[in-house]
């Protein structure tokens, strides 16, 4: 896999670097530190995969860049990362190609879980936008919004869902909870059989559509 890194402060492009060794072992890594850059590894790399864009660049625009990009390889996958957590702009990202929005000031084990998520064919959505945005098909207008009570689920399963939408995987869950990584694996298929999804990104669809407030584990 080939990807492509745009952000202009070299600290930010290492940590990335550091994290993909984790995440995409075998890709080749290249980097910009401005627009102008990023578009001319474009034109110049047809196969890079996937982008991971800063939106904070000092010569463009991000979202512009952005539209740029999915405008001149709409195959390519593109995460945006930001130090900005403001949900008009996640929504206009969201809207405008991207594949997922990562804050910068995410912990380290979201941030890799969140790329993980998206590497594999995800969708990563941070908590903060969920009470505004709501990507895909919406509920009826008329229809009723069920409650986590309403499809049974328990506190346990409630705090396993919330590190789950975050990206974590099953081990970085279990790890946060204090619990067995099978017990993690159970919850997360009865959660999945709950809200009637089949993978993890349905699932943060399906609880941003709803609305619902998960609760924060620290």
């Amino acid at each position: 896999m080939h990807i492509l890194l745009v952000d202009d402060h070299a600290l930010i492009r290492d940590a990335l670097r550091a994290i993909l060794a984790e995440v995409a072992r075998d890709a080749v890594i290249a980097e910009a530190d401005s627009a102008r850059g990023a578009m001319g590894i474009v034109e110049r790399a047809p196969d890079a995969q996937f982008v991971i864009l800063d939106l904070g660049l000092p010569d463009s625009d991000g979202l512009q860049l952005l539209k740029a990009i999915r405008e001149r390889r709409p195959r390519a996958t593109v995460a945006v990362l930001s130090s900005t957590t403001d949900r008009d702009v996640m929504a206009e990202a969201l809207d405008a190609g991207a594949t997922g929005f990562i804050p910068k000031s995410v912990p380290r084990a979201v941030m890799a879980g969140a790329l993980g998520l998206i590497l594999a064919g995800g969708t990563y959505i941070p908590p903060e936008v969920w009470p505004t945005r709501q990507p895909g098909t919406t509920a009826a207008p008329d229809a009723r919004v069920p409650t986590a009570a309403d499809l049974g689920l328990t506190e346990r399963q409630l705090h396993v869902l919330a590190l789950l939408v975050e990206g974590r995987s099953n081990k970085a869950i279990a790890r946060s909870l204090s619990i067995a990584e099978v017990t993690v694996k159970h919850h997360v298929t009865s959660l999945m059989r709950a809200l009637k999804v089949q993978n993890r990104t349905e699932a943060a669809l399906t609880i941003s559509r709803y609305g619902w407030r998960l609760p924060e584990i620290r």
